[in-house]
């Protein structure tokens, strides 16, 4: 019988990490996919594009998805076995906001084994290029936040920090206000965490507490989404993120997608995931 390991994953700026554990946390695999040299189709610079306001920085939802199915097939050809991995979580880039369109969750729960999972969910996203952490084009929706709140002092109080322009919220306000259809048409709102253990868990995956006490909107206090800065952000936000979770939370098993493509075991455990500065703390 193979010696039992773990996974780490870390979605980054300019790379996908992944690392392989045993149980004495000895490092047994490790590898990566670098986004600008191993994906030069998303045309990427340090792993993100950005636009011409200068202000505006994305990266490509479908470039994570594919760096996914690329550091997979890397470690299959490699010999790696996925039978023996128990457990496994991730970080991801604080920050960066991933939007799924209506209908989606049927895609991810039944994606076809035959295809690279990018294949499948091509057509899963209302926004194509996420905003990141170097985004800075929010300072309207930074103002009219503070202002909805009672100031940024009372921001700060309730959700850890005044308004800064990458965060969620934010973000979130700003397409809702420009592209209102394109917010409508998008049923579940992940971090680039939560989004990287959706597509483990073949389901969408909740926003774990410490990656979401740097969205603007969560009250730190009590742990829930903050009402008045969810109504100020906009509307029906709640049941877009759904309820945060603690970061050690077990999600549920493996999606069968990667039992049947790489033959991960049915009972390997998805550990939410969480953001890189609270991973590295």
């Amino acid at each position: 019988m193979a010696a039992p390991c773990y996974l780490g994953w870390d979605f980054s700026t300019q790379q996908l990490k992944v690392i392989a554990v045993d149980e004495q946390l000895r490092v047994i695999y490790e590898d990566n996919v670098n986004f600008d040299k191993d994906l030069p189709e998303f045309k990427t610079e340090g792993g993100v594009c950005i636009h011409g306001d200068r202000l505006t920085v994305t990266s490509p939802v479908l470039m994570w998805v594919k760096a996914l199915d690329m550091i997979l097939e890397k470690m299959k050809s490699s010999g790696f076995n996925f039978s023996q991995v128990k457990a496994l979580s991730g970080a991801g880039q604080q920050h960066g906001s991933v939007y799924w369109k209506k209908g989606s969750i049927q895609t991810l729960k039944n994606a076809s084994s035959k295809l690279p999972l990018h294949q499948s969910l091509k057509g899963c996203f209302s926004v194509s290029n996420s905003p990141i952490w170097m985004d800075s084009s929010t300072a309207t929706q930074c103002s009219t936040l503070e202002k909805a709140v009672g100031g940024a002092q009372h921001l700060a109080s309730v959700t850890g920090s005044r308004a800064y322009e990458r965060f969620t919220g934010n973000q979130i306000a700003k397409i809702y206000s420009q592209n209102p259809e394109v917010y409508m048409q998008t049923e579940r709102i992940s971090l680039v965490s939560s989004f990287a253990a959706s597509l483990f868990l073949g389901a969408y995956a909740p926003i774990d507490y410490s990656d979401g006490s740097g969205m603007n909107l969560l009250n730190i206090w009590e742990k829930v989404w903050s009402v008045s800065c969810l109504d100020a952000c906009a509307p029906g936000l709640e049941e877009k993120l759904g309820s945060p979770v603690p970061s050690h939370s077990v999600l549920g098993p493996i999606s069968p997608y990667y039992s049947q493509r790489y033959e991960f075991s049915p009972d390997c455990k998805i550990v939410a995931f969480t953001g890189d500065n609270p991973g590295e703390m």
